[in-house]
């Protein structure tokens, strides 16, 4: 059965939105729109799914034309297209994933991009078995607008697969549920199991309140101005107010070669200075107005410029309507140069994407089955084209200029109307006051968080830092310091390197020492016999790791009694003496604190019968531990160094050294 014609009348900038080795082109939106019922097997494979999906794609379109009607977008305006499955979406890699795609330049104007968010959160609010991914040149910037009140767990590592907007809320399919999600994964998530996905209230919050208020936001981002124009100008801008926006582009994005075209005005100044200006009110975004009044600019010796002494008010809109003519000038004779427009219309273009998608199976011309395809195709263009006019005459701006300026017009269609007054822009110049407004708000948003964050910590130091806290030095004990390090040695560490865990009280490793060296001791004995009754010689029976010299009458040290516990004994000794003799001459063996010589420091015993208990005295690992860095503490003086640092990480904080230099 014949496939269902794709919708993308040009779907070139569309087929590569997924794909992660393609660079994402900077202040670009992206997103996409998943119905639950494209996840079922049958979708896919019957030739109802695009029926469907463009049935939806309708209704979606239908339903948000109210509020994208009378909207200035900054470069392009909000659109949607439904995948190709022979595109390079990520989403439909390994099996066709039938769904709604587009994307938005929103450039130095913010603002569209969070209207492109609020049309998303009410398109899943009307449609609520959709699940949407929307995504920038940042990454998932829902969450960096949530970013106080995320869980520890996400980063920008797992979070791929994972943010979603359904049923308007923002969903977050939690890593307890799926470690490492793909997106069917995630999609099927959602729909069986919604309401664990949902984010917490304060993410809630945090993101819908920065569009909580459009769509009045987006009202009030307009802005209204009077200008003076060439009649050409403001018969473009009459027809089509929309354009405006690619003759402030053309203008600010303006470079020598496009200069040059601004010196001839050869379309819209036709007439040079003999051109009469005409005074119109042009409606902007306020990005869009910043733009031409913050850039100086000479106007072309041909413009017909008013003198500056005459009017005040007048010179002033004759410069913004120069500098807005120059930019229509400026963007038309390149899109010209470029010579991809006025080829066929887009239908053509949409009826050639037909064919290459084999959507008529090499069906035969003006056959039966060819000819109800072809009407499927034209009833669904028609539908489409209703909503998509705006982004298809701003992708073709120059035949559409053509189309306008053929028909008459003159100085008379503008001079008897009525032009309203420009709006205020004091917006322009006292936008410290909004700015500090902003980062007051942050500035509360940070310092609650750290509030709530420190209280945590006061809860928890009880049980983590023990006596140790800084809460009471008093109390401060110095075999805390021993006890913590072997507890912090005990825990495991990940690849990023010793850290201490969220949780401190993980349950420790519980190992038997006296069992453990039981049974090693037992299974040494056996490999013992089993030597001893092989015929094998004394070499080959020694240890791999270390071979040991032989007594001068040939025999064994180690050769005993049938345990060899005698033989084990001599060993240790002499190892031990052979050790002792090696660094008698050296200082090492002073630089350890032994176990009995902070009892016995003050006792008068001889210098003999203390080298006698020297050699017999073990040292005293803990001692010498809290020694060793008590005394690295001392020496930082109260600055940042590695015992601090070591000592804050197991969640220790020492006392200064008051009697230092003392």
């Amino acid at each position: 059965m014949a496939t269902q014609p794709p919708s993308d009348f040009d779907a070139d900038p569309f087929t590569s939105i997924f794909s992660h080795t393609s660079r994402i082109p900077d202040d670009t939106v992206f997103f996409a729109i998943f119905p639950d019922s494209s996840l079922s097997n049958s979708f896919s494979s019957s030739s109802s799914p695009s029926l469907a999906l463009q049935s939806l794609h309708l209704e979606i379109l239908h339903f948000i034309s109210p509020y994208t009607l009378s909207y200035i977008w900054q470069h392009e305006p909000f659109s949607l297209s439904i995948s190709s499955f022979s595109s390079s979406c990520i989403c439909s890699s390994k099996s066709p994933l039938p769904h709604l795609h587009g994307k938005l330049r929103f450039g130095d104007n913010l603002e569209d991009e969070w209207f492109t968010v609020f049309l998303l959160f009410l398109i899943s609010s009307q449609f609520p078995s959709l699940s949407i991914r929307v995504w920038d040149n940042d990454g998932e910037f829902l969450l960096i607008e949530a970013a106080f009140h995320l869980p520890r767990w996400i980063n920008p590592e797992n979070s791929v697969n994972r943010v979603f907007i359904r049923g308007g809320d923002l969903h977050i399919v939690p890593k307890s549920r799926l470690s490492n999600p793909n997106l069917i994964d995630s999609l099927k998530f959602l729909t069986y199991y919604e309401s664990e996905s949902r984010a917490a209230d304060s993410i809630q919050k945090a993101v819908k309140s920065r569009i909580s208020d459009y769509p009045e936001r987006a009202r009030r981002n307009t802005h209204q101005v009077r200008v003076r124009v060439p009649v050409s100008v403001a018969q473009v801008l009459k027809h089509e107010p929309c354009l405006i926006s690619l003759a402030v582009e053309g203008f600010y994005d303006r470079d020598i070669d496009t200069m040059k075209y601004a010196a001839k005005m050869e379309k819209f100044v036709s007439r040079g200075r003999e051109e009469e200006l005409v005074c119109v009110a042009i409606k902007m975004s306020r990005a869009m107005y910043a733009q031409l009044m913050q850039q100086k600019f000479q106007a072309p010796k041909c413009y017909p410029m008013p003198v500056r002494g005459d009017d005040a008010s007048a010179y002033l809109e004759a410069e913004l309507g120069m500098k807005i003519t120059c930019g229509f000038e400026m963007m038309y004779q390149l899109r010209r140069k470029e010579g991809e427009e006025g080829k066929g219309s887009t239908w053509n273009k949409y009826k050639d994407s037909l064919v290459r998608s084999g959507y008529f199976e090499g069906l035969l011309p003006g056959s039966q089955e060819y000819k109800r395809l072809m009407e499927k195709a034209e009833e669904y263009y028609r539908n489409s084209t209703l909503f998509s006019s705006t982004s298809e005459m701003m992708s073709a701006p120059v035949r559409r200029i053509d189309e306008i300026l053929a028909v008459p017009h003159s100085v008379d269609d503008f001079q008897s109307q009525e032009v309203p007054l420009s709006d205020n822009d004091s917006w322009l110049y006292d936008g410290e006051k909004d700015l500090n407004v902003a980062l007051r708000e942050r500035q509360k948003e940070m310092d609650l968080y750290n509030a709530k964050h420190k209280k945590k910590q006061k809860l928890k130091e009880p049980q983590d830092a023990g006596p140790s806290s800084d809460a009471d030095f008093g109390d401060f004990g110095l075999g805390d310091i021993a006890k913590t390090m072997q507890a912090f040695v005990d825990k495991m560490s990940s690849y990023k390197g010793a850290e201490v865990p969220e949780n401190r009280n993980l349950k420790e490793v519980d190992l038997d020492a006296d069992q453990f060296f039981k049974d090693m001791e037992s299974v040494m004995k056996r490999h013992g016999r089993q030597a001893d009754a092989s015929d094998v010689d004394t070499e080959e029976a020694s240890s791999s790791d270390m071979d040991f010299d032989e007594s001068e009458d040939g025999s064994d040290i180690m050769e005993a009694s049938e345990d060899n516990e005698d033989g084990e004994d001599t060993f240790m000794h002499r190892y031990s003496d052979a050790l002792n003799e090696e660094l008698k001459d050296t200082t090492l063996q002073k630089s350890f604190v032994r176990a009995n010589d902070h009892s016995n420091k003050n006792e008068g015993t001889s210098n003999a019968g203390k080298d006698m208990d020297e050699e017999f005295t073990p040292v005293d690992v803990d001692v010498n531990l809290v020694k060793s860095l008590l005394d690295s503490f001392s020496s930082q003086q109260g600055q940042a160094g590695p015992a601090s640092n070591l000592l804050g990480l197991m969640g220790l904080q020492l006392p200064q050294d008051g009697n230092k230099g003392k």
